[in-house]
């Protein structure tokens, strides 16, 4: 894995103040604010919505905002380790990019464009069933870098079980099992647009790359790219999944598994119980249900009924390096980061997403300087209050 290619916080600030800025943004929210200004409105809502009011992405950001930080002064911390490893994969930083599906909506080499970026900072990826490039091609772009593999268990299980036995042979570390995302959720800008990208061929690459996928077409995805895209939409939809079902697929890779988008203490046991290594609590951005828990309050239950022991990571509504600190110290082994790094992707592609991956490397530096604090992994819950 390569060593990070960027300073840390103190020397990312100097660099900055000294060298001058350039025309990157530094705030998440502008991040954002220039995506949507170079993107049309169908692949920006698509990046950027939620299910229904999308009061549950609203009520990620809350929940962060309700925990406040506890700094302890003249730590004499002025070494800090951000390092962490979880399942056997390391990172340099407490994060690791999450998965998102159809990046060519944000630029069309989206897929390639984040692999670079993930292999020039040696920041890991779990890479997505809907990306619109193969694992395999992916994988070679990461070159040493490690990757998981996030799944969608769509109806065809022996499209499942092929899926998941390239992940293995294309050298991914883990399989990221995603539970909550069996059906699409009402996601009313999406449906305003009338954007599904799916259906446009996008957003296939690992569907048409598989033999068995290819198999149930009647004429080849370089010919009907459409045809492909509806047979793949056709199969997404697998509501009659059930806990007994997860046996078969820890049955068919000695790869570690984990569940994304548990949000209850009953379900993440229910994982575990089906030889899963561990979970994510999600709730899927605020994309699937409407008025969902917030997936930091849910981390807390998480925890608290699993045990230090248990592997915990989290996602759902982190911007800021305070967010990461706040998820770490309440239990998370680690997060996952979205949709900041799909910004960083629309505004400058690879140079964009490593440039989120630095600022925001910097900003979890400095917060724990500032804290008080030494390793990222010894934040428990004494350097943080509810706030009253």
């Amino acid at each position: 894995m390569p060593e990070m290619s960027f300073p840390f916080g103190p020397a990312t600030q100097a660099e900055i103040y000294v060298g001058g800025a350039d025309d990157l943004p530094l705030d998440p929210d502008e991040w954002e604010a220039r995506a949507k200004g170079i993107l049309e409105p169908g692949p920006f809502d698509y990046i950027a919505g939620g299910a229904g009011s999308e009061s549950t992405m609203q009520a990620n950001r809350d929940a962060f905002a309700r925990w406040r930080l506890r700094p302890a002064m003249l730590a004499g911390n002025q070494q800090r380790d951000l390092h962490v490893t979880v399942l056997g994969t390391a990172s340099p930083v407490p994060f690791i990019l999450a998965p998102v599906g159809v990046l060519s909506a944000a630029r069309p080499d989206g897929d390639l464009a984040v692999a670079g970026a993930a292999a020039a900072s040696g920041v890991p990826w779990v890479v997505s069933t809907a990306a619109s490039t193969s694992m395999e091609t992916i994988a070679e772009t990461m070159g040493s870098t490690p990757r998981w593999y996030q799944l969608y268990w769509v109806s065809d299980r022996e499209v499942v079980g092929s899926l998941v036995q390239r992940a293995e042979a294309a050298g991914y570390a883990a399989i990221v099992l995603t539970l909550d995302t069996l059906q699409l959720g009402w996601r009313v800008r999406d449906l305003k647009n009338r954007y599904l990208p799916f259906i446009l061929g996008e957003g296939i690459g690992q569907f048409t790359s598989d033999p068995v996928f290819r198999s149930r077409l009647s004429v080849s995805p370089e010919q009907d790219p459409r045809g492909a895209g509806a047979t793949m939409v056709g199969m997404f939809s697998n509501l009659g999944l059930r806990w007994d079902d997860l046996k078969w697929l820890r049955e068919r890779t000695r790869l570690p598994l984990l569940a994304k988008g548990v949000l209850r203490a009953d379900d993440a046991r229910h994982v575990l119980d089906a030889g899963f290594q561990g979970v994510v609590v999600s709730n899927h951005g605020g994309r699937q249900v409407d008025g969902s828990v917030a997936a930091l309050d849910a981390l807390v239950e998480v925890r608290d009924a699993l045990g230090d022991d248990a592997v915990v990571l989290m996602d759902g509504g982190i911007r800021r390096g305070a967010d990461v600190i706040k998820a770490l110290a309440l239990g998370a082994n680690t997060v996952l980061l979205g949709r900041p790094y799909v910004y960083g992707l629309a505004v400058a592609g690879q140079a964009g997403v490593e440039r989120v991956i630095r600022n925001l490397t910097a900003e979890i530096d400095l917060t724990l300087a500032l804290l008080g604090g030494r390793d990222i992994k010894a934040l428990d819950r004494s350097w943080i209050s509810l706030r009253p």
